[in-house]
C-alpha cells in the first residue's frame, strides 16, 4: 500500500478503499502531517467529519504555525457548523500570513457565509489591495455587494473580475450560477481541468474555495491552476 495509490483511489472517488490503504500507512508512520491530511480530507468526503478534526487537530499541533493546516482545519469546522472556531482559525492564519491575500479572501467568504457581509466586503478588498489580479476576489466582492443593494459597486466588481479573465488568454469569464456545497477540496487541486465554460458568475462553496495544499496566490501559475479547478467545479465533476 502506497500514498500514491490511495491518492489514485481518492481521486477516482473510492473514498473508503482509500480510507483503508491512509489507516494503514497512519498506523505505520503515525507522525507524518501529510497522511493525517489526506486521511481528514477523506473522512470528511465521507461525512465523518468529527473524525476527520481529529485528524485536523493532530497535524495542527505538530505544526501550529503552519497556516495552510490551520486553513485547512477552519473547513472541518465550518463543515461542524462551529463557525465562530473556523473564523478563529482564519484570523490566525491572516495574523500569521498577513501578506498573503489568499488568507483574507477564504476569511471573507466564511464572513459571507455567517451573515457578516460588510466584513466580508472589507477582507475582499484587502485581498484585492494585495492582489489587483485576482478575479475570484472581484467576482466574490460583488455578489456580497449586490446582497447589501450596492448595484453600482457590484457591477463595478463583476465587470473587473470579467476584464481580468477575459485578458487572460486560455481561460473563461467566472459563471454566475449560485453553487452552495460542501464538498472538501481536492488533495491534488492541478489535476484535470473541464473545458471553458461562458456562463460567469459564480458563488463557490467556502471548502472548496480554502483548498490550496503547499501553494497559495501569490503567483500568476497558482491564479491559473485556481482558475482550472473553477473550470472543473463548473463541469459538475468534483470527485
Amino acid at each position: 500500500m502506497s500514498l500514491e495509490k490511495g491518492i489514485e483511489l481518492y481521486k477516482s472517488g473510492k473514498f473508503e478503499e482509500a480510507l483503508v490503504i491512509f489507516d494503514v500507512l497512519v498506523k505505520a508512520t503515525a507522525d507524518q502531517p501529510q497522511l493525517h491530511l489526506n486521511r481528514g480530507r477523506i473522512l470528511s468526503r465521507l461525512g465523518r467529519t468529527e473524525e476527520a478534526l481529529v485528524d485536523f487537530d493532530f497535524i495542527t499541533s505538530l505544526e501550529p504555525y503552519n497556516t495552510d493546516f490551520i486553513s485547512d482545519r477552519a473547513v472541518v469546522l465550518h463543515l461542524l457548523k462551529r463557525n465562530e472556531e473556523a473564523l478563529s482559525e482564519l484570523d490566525r492564519a491572516a495574523n500569521l500570513d498577513p501578506k498573503n491575500p489568499y488568507r483574507y479572501s477564504s476569511r471573507a467568504y466564511l464572513k459571507d457565509r455567517i451573515g457578516d457581509l460588510e466584513g466580508a466586503i472589507a477582507d475582499y478588498e484587502k485581498a484585492i489591495e494585495l492582489d489587483p489580479e485576482d478575479a475570484v476576489s472581484h467576482n466574490n466582492k460583488g455578489m456580497v455587494e449586490e446582497k447589501l443593494g450596492y448595484q453600482q459597486r457590484s457591477k463595478k466588481s463583476f465587470e473587473k473580475a470579467d476584464d481580468l479573465v477575459d485578458n487572460k488568454p486560455g481561460e473563461s469569464s467566472i459563471p454566475k450560477t449560485k453553487q452552495e456545497s460542501s464538498n472538501f477540496p481536492e488533495i491534488d487541486p492541478k489535476g484535470k481541468a473541464k473545458p471553458g465554460i461562458t456562463s460567469r458568475k459564480k458563488e463557490m462553496s467556502f471548502g472548496h474555495f480554502v483548498k490550496t495544499l503547499g501553494s497559495v496566490f501569490t503567483s500568476a501559475k497558482t491564479r491559473r491552476e485556481f482558475t482550472n479547478y473553477l473550470k472543473k467545479l463548473v463541469g459538475g465533476k468534483v470527485e
